[in-house]
């Protein structure tokens, strides 16, 4: 899966590069209205607006899913956290299957015809 990722990543970054590399031609960009009817305005390549703008346009979305996540993953632990708490470890120790019959003692049937123990 990190592959993938990596060559993804790549491929964003070179579609990104080729198009600032081709998009280098400055244009005016007005941000702000003034008191004279002017603007003021920056002389920036076509790729650094878009850039900028595409980032400005993502930023919000990403900070939302990131604090989704944030939650979630609390919630999680704290989900977590309270089950370990609740689970009431056994009091009764664990018997192995082999000694579980050799604790129990069962006396050996007297008979009403024995005689005294032989010295």
């Amino acid at each position: 899966m990190n592959i993938v990722r990596t060559v993804l990543w790549i491929a964003i970054t070179a579609i990104l590069v080729a198009f600032i590399a081709m998009n280098w031609t400055r244009v005016p960009v007005n941000f702000w209205p003034l008191d004279d009817a002017n603007y003021v305005h920056f002389e920036w390549p076509v790729g650094v607006v878009a850039l900028v703008f595409f980032v400005l346009g993502m930023a919000p979305v990403w900070l939302y899913l990131r604090a989704v996540r944030w939650r979630l993953q609390r919630r999680i632990a704290s989900l977590e956290n309270s089950l370990r708490a609740n689970s009431v470890p056994s009091t009764v120790p664990a018997v192995p299957e082999s000694a579980q019959g050799a604790h129990l003692f069962t006396p050996e049937p007297t008979s009403p015809f024995k005689s005294s123990p032989e010295l």
